[in-house]
C-alpha cells in the first residue's frame, strides 16, 4: 500500500506551478484540449519513468556527483528558456499546418529527463520508500507519479482550454502569453538556488 504522506507530498509537488503545468496549460489554451493528449500523456508517462529510475537509485548517483547534476541543470535551463521565448511569441491558436503544434508524446517524455522540477520531487519522495528495496521502490514511486499526475495533467490542460475559450480579445491572450512565458522563465532561473 502507497502511504499516505508519501501520495500528500507527490500531489502538492505536482500540482504546483513548474514547467508541465505551465506548458499543459498554455498548450490548452492555444491549441486545444484533445490535440494537447499526447502531451499531456507523455508528461504522465514520462514523470513516471523519471521517479522509477530515481527510486532504483539515479537520484543519489545525481546527488553524488555535483558536475552531472549543474550540467542538467545547464540543459534544463537553456530548453526551459527556449520554451518560455516560444510562449512568448506565440499567436492564438497556431495550427500545425503553419509549423506550430502542442508537444508530442515523445517530446513530453523526454521533457522529464531535464524537468529541474519533477527530479526535484522525486528525489525528496524517495526518502518515504528508502526502506524498500530498489525494485519496490522504482515500483511505487513509479505507479505513484504517473497516476497522480495524470490527474494534475488532465486538470491543468482543461483549465486552459476553457481559460483559452474566455480570452476573446488579441490583448488579454497576449497578456496570459506573457505571464505563462514569465512563470516558465522564473522556473529556469529557480533551478540554480
Amino acid at each position: 500500500m502507497i502511504p499516505a504522506e508519501l501520495l500528500l507530498f507527490v500531489f502538492a509537488g505536482l500540482f504546483s506551478p513548474g514547467p508541465n503545468v505551465v506548458l499543459l496549460t498554455a498548450s490548452g489554451a492555444r491549441f486545444g484540449f484533445t490535440p494537447t493528449l499526447p502531451h499531456l500523456l507523455g508528461v504522465a508517462f514520462g514523470v513516471g519513468i523519471t521517479a522509477g529510475l530515481t527510486g532504483l537509485g539515479l537520484g543519489a548517483v545525481l546527488l553524488a556527483y555535483p558536475q552531472l547534476t549543474f550540467a542538467l541543470k545547464l540543459i534544463a535551463a537553456t530548453w526551459i528558456l527556449w520554451l518560455a521565448s516560444r510562449l512568448l511569441l506565440a499567436t492564438r491558436r497556431q495550427h500545425a499546418e503553419a509549423g506550430h503544434r502542442p508537444f508530442t508524446f515523445v517530446e513530453a517524455v523526454l521533457f522529464q529527463w531535464v524537468n529541474p522540477k519533477v527530479w526535484a520531487v522525486a528525489i525528496a519522495a524517495s526518502a518515504f520508500v528508502a526502506d524498500a528495496g530498489p525494485v519496490p521502490a522504482a515500483l511505487t514511486l513509479a505507479l505513484t507519479f504517473s497516476s497522480l499526475n495524470l490527474g494534475v495533467c488532465l486538470f491543468w490542460t482543461s483549465a486552459g482550454h476553457l481559460l483559452g475559450k474566455l480570452m476573446a480579445s488579441p490583448r488579454i491572450w497576449r497578456g496570459f502569453m506573457t505571464v505563462m512565458a514569465a512563470l516558465m522563465a522564473a522556473s529556469a532561473l529557480l533551478i540554480f538556488l
